[in-house]
């Protein structure tokens, strides 16, 4: 089938979707891997470095502009002038062994119809690394990083303005695929159909509010194997 079809079979809402936006981690992999607990690691060290505090401190500091801004990043730019490349050279500079091919997920988004994009807070670099060891690298048109969003991270809505915008999507036509669940609030505010990875990797941001849900998951490949059943 051609990029950007529909196919009549999938059931509703998703047989209108034409576009396909991903997160990246504890998406499309299993939040149970704690390849981002690496991440956070690194995080916390980074700034203990940065501001000469201990670590129990560091930690505190993190946790603090992660709920603040939306991103560890995006607080470090705003109150230390952290330069975000460094930044994220840093704290991705991770073994990706926990992490292993899944031709289960490869085999489903190959069968599903339309365009595919991944939408991530972090950078292109760490992006490719992780979807290569997946074994679904070519799955995907645009990978949509953090830079690309002139460092403004989901859930602020520029980036999905800048997406939908930059690559002609349709957000009445369009699908996102997210285990932060308030992360998809401003993709239902334009008017997309949502889909939450309910997978235990909140971090302590669960939105209580499901009014902007339209289906909750636990495994993007699951979900795949029974949406494409009939195909």
């Amino acid at each position: 089938m051609a990029a950007g079809a529909t196919s009549s079979r999938l059931h509703p809402p998703f047989d209108r979707v034409e576009s396909w936006i991903f997160d990246l981690d504890n998406c499309l992999y299993p939040a149970s891997t704690g390849l981002f607990a690496l991440i956070d690691e690194r995080m916390s060290a980074y700034i203990a470095r940065l501001l000469g505090v201990e670590a129990a401190e560091a930690k505190r500091i993190q946790k603090q502009h992660f709920h603040a801004h939306g991103t560890t990043l995006a607080g470090l730019m705003k109150e230390h002038d952290v330069d975000p490349h460094h930044f994220l050279e840093d704290v991705h500079d991770i073994a990706l062994d926990r992490v292993g091919p899944n031709a289960r997920l490869a085999a489903g988004l190959g069968r599903l119809p339309g365009r595919k994009f991944v939408f991530t807070n972090g950078d292109a670099p760490y992006a490719r690394r992780v979807l290569e060891r997946i074994g679904i690298g070519d799955q995907f048109e645009h990978l949509h990083d953090i830079h690309a969003c002139d460092h403004r991270p989901k859930p602020q809505s520029h980036g999905y303005e800048l997406l939908c915008a930059r690559f002609a999507i349709d957000p009445a036509a369009a699908c996102m695929v997210e285990d932060m669940a308030q992360n998809l609030r401003p993709a239902k505010a334009l008017g997309m159909t949502t889909v939450w990875v309910d997978n235990g990797s909140e971090r302590g941001n669960h939105d209580s509010d499901p009014g902007h849900i339209d289906l909750r998951i636990t495994d993007v490949a699951d979900w795949l194997d029974e949406l494409l059943e009939d195909q």
